[in-house]
């Protein structure tokens, strides 16, 4: 009996709860987006957009191109959440769960009996088969049996959709051979070209290495936890503690102006001094992201100061730090037009307690304090920006950076959401964005995806000379970075 979790993966979860809302698209393919913008990537595709080749990531221009019938949803995480507590009701009926490893994957602790593969295998159709009678064929998920969590998740990967996969610890480690090193939880593009340098180039390598050879590899303890993993050995989670809090955010069309990138910007970073205050938390740093339509660098600003939680604070700070962007648009060195704000994001750093530091000695800072707190009583008793500062305005009025879904925590939509006020529709069709983690990955995604379609516009197209792009000449952007 070594069987000790078994690992709920939904399929496709997002584009499947915007089939299972909208029955015309199921069986069609499927992309869910964040914003209405071709510059832009998908966020998550459904079953039929995937054997199309569009991924999490793909651009929405290529999936375009790709499969001209796709259907393109602007994402409604509030809708996700939803379903999110229905199927983790579902799998209540069949077994206890633990707390979800994300909006779409659960895992369960099995003990006793269910440790036999015919007990748990039958709590695994029990729990498709219940889905199927909850939502139909709509929304499917894959389940991996495993001697652990690692594996367990690995498990559910392998025959998806609505597949069910079993590892017993006496299947190790040759079931894992076949698999790509990225197909492991933890081993990312560059985690990939460590191992790489290390000599090691397939899954069967990497269980047949050391366990020192992967401590060096890694260059912590965390080979050694993986060599564990690999085994089939559980490991305790380790406690952390959180080292930043942040938010980003892909400007749509409407807002890739200078206004529209400062009012996304201090909307941001007023959500996330609401957190940080919700979390008990006070900041002492903060690092400011901007990018643009055609330029390899970035605007890039980091400060620190002395612990504060208060929204008027920080957005002071923020403020500040853009003016020097503000005066190179209006000097003329920066031209917004021709390269345009294409993503912003405000993350705030060296994070400490509340409790742990002095109360506020001058009126000004205490003030500003009881003002947050007001903003924060009003906005959780009437919804997400239902009492905001006025440099917010743009981007509260085009609805950008709603709600997401943070990667390892739900969120609470009473929180989160947008409020109805001021005349602005918040029919779920309106939201936008997705995990936080899988949002920061998402940002790297689309801004690597609209630089290769840049560089394919100014791509040389033939010999000699003939239908080549002449050079974009340097403009004195460059001395703004």
């Amino acid at each position: 009996m070594t069987l000790r979790c078994l690992f709920v993966d939904f399929d496709s979860f997002f584009a499947s709860v915007e089939q299972l809302d909208a029955p015309h698209l199921r069986g069609k393919p499927v992309a869910v987006i964040p914003v209405i913008a071709t510059t832009t990537c998908c966020l998550a595709a459904s079953k039929e957009a995937k054997r199309h080749g569009i991924r999490t990531g793909t651009g929405v221009a290529d999936a375009m191109r790709t499969c001209p019938e796709i259907a393109m949803q602007v994402a409604r995480p509030a809708r996700y959440i939803e379903v999110h507590r229905e199927f983790m009701e579902v799998i209540e009926t069949c077994i206890p769960h633990g707390k979800a490893a994300s909006v779409d994957e659960v895992p369960c602790w099995l003990i006793g009996r269910e440790r036999q593969r015919g007990n748990a295998e039958r709590i695994a159709r029990d729990i498709q088969g219940a889905l199927l009678e909850r939502f139909g064929d709509a929304l499917t998920c894959s389940i991996g049996i495993a001697p652990n969590k690692f594996l367990a998740k690995t498990a559910s990967e392998m025959d998806k959709p609505n597949g069910l996969v079993v590892i017993e610890q006496a299947d190790l480690p040759h079931a894992l051979h076949g698999l790509q090193l990225r197909a492991l939880c933890g081993i990312g593009p560059s985690m990939e070209q460590r191992l790489r340098d290390a000599g090691i180039h397939t899954v069967e390598a990497l269980c047949a290495a050391s366990r020192e050879r992967l401590r060096r590899a890694w260059g912590s303890i965390e080979g050694e936890r993986f060599w564990l993993q690999l085994r089939g050995f559980e490991l305790p989670e380790r406690s952390t503690q959180r080292a930043s809090l942040g938010h980003s955010h892909v400007l749509g069309p409407e807002l890739r102006d200078v206004a529209g990138m400062r009012s996304v910007l201090f909307k941001l970073l007023a959500k996330a001094a609401m957190r940080l205050r919700n979390e008990r938390l006070q900041a002492a740093g903060m690092a400011i992201r901007i990018r643009f339509v055609g330029m390899e660098r970035r605007y890039e600003k980091d400060l620190r100061f002395a612990p504060l939680d208060d929204t008027p604070a920080l957005l002071r700070l923020l403020a500040d730090k853009l003016s020097p962007l503000e005066r190179a648009a209006d000097s003329g060195r920066w031209n917004p037009k021709r390269h345009p704000p294409l993503s912003v994001a405000v993350t705030l750093l060296e994070l400490s307690e509340s409790a742990a530091l002095s109360g506020e000695l001058m009126g000004e800072r205490r003030r500003a304090r009881l003002a947050s707190a007001l903003l924060d009583k009003v906005n959780q008793k009437y919804g997400n920006s239902a009492l905001y500062l006025g440099s917010m305005g743009k981007a509260v009025a085009k609805g950008a950076a709603p709600m997401r879904i943070p990667f390892q925590t739900i969120p609470d939509p009473i929180r989160e959401e947008e409020s109805g006020l001021h005349g602005i529709s918040q029919a779920p069709s309106t939201a936008n964005d997705l995990l936080q983690m899988r949002m920061n990955q998402f940002n790297v995604l689309a801004e690597k995806t609209h630089r290769e379609r840049e560089a394919r516009r100014h791509r040389p197209s033939g010999a000699g000379g003939r239908g080549m792009t002449r050079p974009v000449p340097p403009t004195p952007q460059s001395s703004l970075f």
